[in-house]
Order: structure tokens, then sequence, then C-alpha cells
């Protein structure tokens, strides 16, 4: 697939400005970090970040939130990798569960990168994803887990639920931990499990959805130079390179630090980003 080089003096140089580089590091190494440390998703914190640093950068408000979106999702291919190698290599992740929600997750992803988000303006995108991020910071400040109430369903069960994952997942660009692991442990899926198995569905989430928003984008006018659809190459290269080397850092200082106290200090945070993409979807 080619990459869409359209260049104007209203979208991002193909040389990249080196303030710009430090800022996409900047976000890398702090995402990397915090996903180690507290057990979150890159998503919630590349894509408010990643729509400001764009809009700063003449991407047009609706075209920026997709592209942030995209983007976020995109680095999840990368960082899920070794995630996944650190939970399996403690046979902690659920492989049978991987296997049967995988697929719903990949048909689920395909709807909504290629249909759904295709379709949907960056402004309501955004409003969605501030809905989304204000629910996750909820749970994330209540610490609420749900009760184990029944087991995993079977294979048309977890079709669905997959499905769901997937799509959701594909609207927000996240890689859906804060649906899969609650709905494992309401299965009587241990939490360690649970935790093990949502990285391991990260890969299909993230390579499904980002394959969705290369092929929904290709073409569109407008895009910044070194585009793949509505995935920026340079931001991905970038945020993925410095995320991979501070996640486990953050994973190390999991067990020294309060990190009870710290999800509710991040939760705040998210709260902020939310409302920052709420204006966004409000205003363009």
């Amino acid at each position: 697939m080619a990459l869409q080089t359209p260049y104007s003096p209203h979208t991002l140089s193909p040389m990249l400005d080196p303030v710009l580089i430090l800022e996409l590091a900047a976000l890398g190494l702090c995402t990397g970090y915090l996903a180690g440390l507290l057990g979150i998703g890159g998503g919630m914190l590349i894509g408010p970040f990643m729509t400001l640093i764009m809009s700063t950068q003449g991407v047009s408000a609706d075209l920026a939130v997709k592209m942030a979106i995209a983007t976020s999702m995109a680095t999840i291919i990368f960082t899920s990798v070794s995630s996944v190698r650190a939970h399996h290599k403690r046979g902690a992740v659920r492989w049978d569960i991987v296997k049967g929600l995988a697929p719903g997750i990949v048909l689920g992803g395909a709807i909504g990168s290629m249909g759904i988000f295709a379709v949907l303006k960056g402004t309501t995108l955004a409003l969605i994803f501030a809905a989304f991020i204000s629910f996750s910071a909820t749970q994330m400040y209540l610490d609420k887990k749900p009760k184990p109430g029944r087991d995993m369903p079977g294979t048309l069960g977890q079709l669905g639920a997959g499905g769901i994952i997937g799509l959701i997942s594909g609207l927000v660009g996240a890689g859906g931990g804060f649906i899969s692991v609650p709905f494992m442990v309401a299965c009587n899926v241990a939490i360690i499990n649970a935790v093990a198995t949502s990285a391991a569905l990260g890969f299909p989430i993230a390579l499904a959805n980002a394959a969705g928003y290369a092929i929904s984008g290709h073409g569109l006018a407008g895009l910044p130079a070194w585009s793949l659809g509505y995935i920026w190459l340079p931001a991905l290269a970038v945020i993925a390179a410095c995320s991979v080397t501070t996640a486990p850092l953050g994973a190390k200082m999991a067990h020294s630090l309060p990190v009870a106290k710290l999800k509710r200090v991040f939760a705040l945070v998210l709260y902020c980003l939310a409302a920052y993409m709420l204006w966004k979807g409000l205003h363009g």
C-alpha cells in the first residue's frame, strides 16, 4: 500500500521539526512508563496529546482526532509484544480465552475501523473518546472490581464479546483492557490471568484496527506527509520506540510504589484529558 504524501503549508512537513520529535518522544516515554506502572493502555494518553500536537501543526480538528486515535492504536502492536512475553513466561496468559475472543475482536475491529470510524466525524469520535476516558477514570479512581458471577460463555458468546471489545477499541484507539479485564473477572477468571490475557488480546485488537485505519484512510485528501491511511508513521515510530524502553521500568517500579494511590491521581489527570476531548468535540 502506497504511502500518502500530499503536502501543503497546512500539513505536517516531511522533515520533522526537532521540537516535534522531542514532544513525541516525551509522550512515548511517559506513556510506556505509566503503562508499566499502572497497567493501563497508552491510548488514553496518546489520543488527547496527539490530537493537541497535530492540531498545533496545522492539521484540521476533524482529521487530527482521527489520526491521533489511529496512530495511538498502531503503537499497541509494538508495546503489546513485550508485555505478552513477560506474562507468558509466568504462565499467566489464558491462551484458550485468547483463541475464543480473537476472531470476534478481529471482526469487530474491522467493522469499527473500516466502517463506523471512517463515517463518523472526528468531533463525534472526540465525544465518544471523552466518554470512554471518563468511564475508565471512574473505574480507576474507585478501584471497582466486578464480582465473579458466571463462567466464560461458549463459542458464540465469546465471539460476540470479542466483537464488542474490538468495535469499541477501534472507535477510541485503546487496547481494550478496560473492557476485557472486567468481563473476564466477572466470568471467574483470576485477575492476574485476566490482565495477562488482556495484554495478549491487545495485539489482535491493534493489528486488526490498524489495518482498518490504513485501508479506510487510503487516498484521503489532506493527509500529512508519511501517512499510511489515518496512521501517521513518524509519530508511530518515535512513540513506539520510546514507550517500549520505559514500560519495563514502570513495571519494576510498580512493586515499590503505592500504585493504588497513584491510580487515583492518574484518574484525575484522565478527567482533565476527557475535558479537553469534550471541548474538542463540541468546538472542533
